[in-house]
Parts: C-alpha cells; structure tokens; sequence
C-alpha cells in the first residue's frame, strides 16, 4: 500500500505544480481576485467524513488559495431534500461565486443547478454526480468502490463462496453513486455467491439498515449469511448491531465505505471486515483547487485538474477529476488512515480497543 500512496501523492503534487504554472500563463482570463466566496453543500451528518474532513479540508485550501481573503459559506441538509435545495437557493440569492454540491438527490438538484447557471454561478458536482448543467465533478471512481467492496467479500470467503449466501445492503436509490457501488458489486459477486437478499436503503439511514438486516436474519437465519454487503460505514455499524442483537457470536464478514473511525475501530476488533478508504484530502483539496480556478477563469489549471469526462442523465462530456480508492483491512491500517494523518494511534486505539491493536502490531 504505502508505494501506491506515495505514487499517488507525487502524481497529485505534479499535477497542481503544473496546474500552478498553467495558471499564470492563463492570467489574462481571470475574472476575479482572490476575495472569493465558494458556497458549499453538504448532505447530511450521519456520514462522521463530511463534518469532520471534507468541510475542514475545503474552508482550509480555498484559504490557502486565496492568501487568506477567500471564505466558505457552508449549510448541511442533514439528510432532506426540501432543505438542500433551500439552501441551494440562498447561496444563489446571496450572490456566492461557486457552488460546491454533495446532491441527496441529483434529480431534484436540476433546477437549481439551472437557476445556478442562469444567474451565472458555477456549479461543481462533489462526490455525487448532479443532474443538470454542471462545469465539472469532483469524486471518486465510484464502480471501483463497489467492485473492491465484492472482490473483499469473495476472497474472504475463498472456496466456500459459491454456496455461501450473502446479503446486499445498497444505499439509497435517489443517490446516483448507489447504482454506481451496486453494479460495482455485482459485478465481483454475481455467479460467484448465492445473493439471498437485497435492500435499498432510504437516505442512507443505518436506522432502516437495521430494520433491514433484521428481517434478512428472519428470513435467511442467523447461522446462513455468511457475508453482508454494506454499501457505507453506518450502514456497516446498524448491520452489526442487528447481527449481535440476534445473538451471533462470530459477525461474518461485513463491508463498508467512507473510513468513518468506529468503522476503522470494529475492523481491529473484527467485527467489520473492511472499508473502503477513500482520500478526503484528495478529494476536498483537489475540489476547492478545481472551483477557485474556475471562479478566476484559470482555464489552463481547470483542465489540468480535470482529464476525466463523465455523462449525467442530462448532461455528457463532464470535466472530472475521480480519485482513487482503496480497501483498508486490519492489515493497512498504518499505511492509509494513519500515513495520510486522517486518524493517529492514540484516536483509534482507545481503552476499549487497546489489546485488539496490539494484537495487529498497533500501538
């Protein structure tokens, strides 16, 4: 793991020093200074990584960017629709430069990514991919997560999986990167485990999670799943708790997504298998470099950052950048999370969890 991360950070480092140099040769199409405003929309707070990373990361390199003179105007839709879209609409009636948004539901997002574009706001997709007439999008290759998270699953359970049967936990449905995570997965585990049972889960709640697993022990038993997928963390954790609740003694093997630190901790206790960490500091850093160059009209740097293209129900050929994935075990704890400084020893190892790290050489 650790010569992919350090590939992986060279290459970003050369693309913005590029990026850099792109920009100042481009300096005749800057439409404003560095007194800037990036409005930024977020979905919702179950996910601990919005809060805690991506909103932090974000207000911290546009001020880089701006020497200080740039600011976030930030709201959080805490999972409803209706609010997001109020908020939406206040960024543009308070005249922000560029909107930065993580759509709940990238149908009902398409008008006011509209009247974005009317009034002449840029809008930049953030992790999950809105309809309408976005300039570009910023996430990850979100089929890949899927397939990491179906390739765990399979080899863990190595020659017993093609009778071994497996319950699929996917998000929610009004979430475009949803189908992206289930086709990912299924494209590892079809044909090659007995897929019992399937859920959608409205909002990403790990409440209806839970509710879910529970008739899946109904109707499967408790001793018969030998893997659940977990499109997400805190999908992950209500999984688990279901599974205990019920009385299991050993959890089977449980996937997840996002990295969360209680999905880090139940992977050295074993009772999650795995997530997929995925880089909030790419992912954030490289966004707010993509909307400041946008907003003063660096088009060089634009599209230096941008050398992926991606299609909406609405919309092709969207400039993207899509950052790489990878899946954490217990094994590379130390060489994601900890190296790239997003948790340290001491945050994952508390008192609870102090003889499980040890046992992996974590401490």
């Amino acid at each position: 793991m650790r010569p992919l991360s350090i590939a992986l950070a060279v290459t970003v480092s050369a693309l913005s020093l590029t990026a850099c140099g792109g920009g100042s040769d481009d300096s005749a199409g800057v439409k404003k200074g560095n007194d800037i405003t990036v409005g930024l929309l977020l979905p919702d707070r179950d996910t601990a990584r919005f809060e805690k990373f991506d909103y932090p990361l974000i207000k911290k390199e546009v001020a880089s960017l701006t020497e200080n003179q740039g600011k976030v105007e930030y709201a959080n839709a805490e999972a409803s629709v209706s609010r997001q879209s109020e908020q939406f609409r206040k960024m543009i009636d308070d005249k922000v430069d560029v909107i930065l948004v993580d759509a709940l539901n990238s149908k009902t997002i398409a008008p006011d990514v509209q009247k974005a574009k009317d009034a002449g706001i840029p809008v930049i997709a953030y992790d999950r991919l809105a309809e309408g007439p976005i300039d570009a999008y910023v996430s990850h290759d979100n089929e890949l997560v899927g397939q990491v998270q179906g390739r765990a699953i399979v080899g863990e359970l190595g020659d017993k999986a093609k009778t071994s049967k497996v319950v699929m936990m996917n998000g929610d449905p009004a979430d475009p990167n949803t189908a992206r995570f289930k086709d990912g997965a299924l494209s590892e585990l079809q044909g090659q485990v007995d897929i019992v049972q399937q859920y959608d889960t409205k909002e990403w709640k790990p409440s209806i999670a839970k509710a879910h697993m529970k008739k899946a022990i109904q109707s499967v038993g408790l001793d018969d799943i030998a893997a659940v997928y977990s499109a997400n963390d805190g999908m992950a954790g209500a999984v688990i708790e279901a599974l205990e609740e019920a009385g299991a003694t050993k959890i089977p093997p449980v996937t997840g997504q996002d990295a969360n630190l209680d999905a880090v901790q139940r992977i050295v206790s074993g009772e999650q298998y795995m997530t997929v960490y995925k880089s909030f500091l790419l992912e954030a850093t490289n966004a707010a470099k993509i909307a400041v160059a946008k907003i003063q009209g660096r088009s060089i740097e634009f599209a230096a950052l941008t050398r992926d293209t991606v299609d909406s129900p609405t919309q092709k050929n969207i400039p993207a950048m899509l950052v790489p994935v990878v899946a954490l075990t217990k094994d590379n704890i130390k060489d994601t999370v900890i190296t790239d400084g997003v948790y340290t020893v001491k945050d994952i190892c508390t008192a609870k969890y102090k003889a499980d790290c040890a046992a992996i050489g974590l401490d």
